[in-house]
């Protein structure tokens, strides 16, 4: 048995999850992709490349190191350096969720540049104060890669990427889980409120600053 077993499964379960809830955009294929810090080890465990979930084993869960040496598994998602960008910029990050999930994708797309301000207390609690937009890049690029690092530097939870998909940041898996799912809260409704014709309301600027607080950022 692997020493990075443990690592392995969480992997695996989260994986799972994510896929039967829709959030990797199809069920049959392998889009998406999530890892997280092996514990006092500069290395992460990470989904292998081009796999479907629903074939996904533990022994096809990649350890990598952060100079992109495969300890453990055989090829790693093609987002690697992505991840290895967020777990570099981010020491308060242990794990990294990319997901195709629907709402997010649309924002994606649609022509916004500015930040989606936080719209609801327990979320601005959880992801911050903003959901910032990504500019595009190619999958997989070290301009993607840099492209993330520069976003995630405002300290919150979620982004989007451009044209591609969403980012979730947590202290562990399953609370990067539960931050894609509260993206994807936020994408419907701010999507809904376009719809409207209504621009969503965001929470009053002293009420973030008690949030900030209470939050110790």
């Amino acid at each position: 048995m692997s020493q990075y077993t443990m690592y392995k499964e969480q992997i695996l379960q989260w994986c799972q999850w994510l896929n039967e809830h829709g959030f990797f955009g199809t069920q049959l294929g392998s889009g998406g992709n999530i890892s997280c810090r092996i514990e006092n080890e500069e290395k992460i465990a990470v989904t292998p490349s081009s796999l479907p979930y629903k074939d996904m084993t533990t022994s096809d869960i990649c350890i990598v190191d952060y100079n992109q040496n495969v300890i453990e598994g055989k090829k790693p998602t093609m987002e690697l350096s992505m991840h290895l960008a967020i777990y570099k910029a981010r020491d308060d990050i242990s794990a990294v969720v990319h997901t195709h999930q629907i709402y997010a994708s649309i924002l994606s797309v649609m022509n916004i540049d500015k930040p989606i301000q936080a719209m609801f207390d327990e979320i601005a609690f959880a992801i911050g104060d903003e959901v910032a937009f990504v500019p595009y890049a190619l999958s997989g690029t070290p301009e993607l890669a840099s492209n993330v690092a520069s976003a995630v530097t405002n300290k919150c939870k979620c982004y989007i990427i451009k044209n591609h998909g969403a980012i979730a940041l947590g202290k562990n898996l399953e609370q990067a889980c539960l931050h894609a799912e509260m993206l994807e809260k936020v994408s419907m409704v701010y999507y809904y409120s376009l719809a409207a014709g209504k621009e969503a309301s965001s929470l009053p600027e002293p009420i973030m600053q008690v949030i900030r607080q209470l939050s110790g950022k």
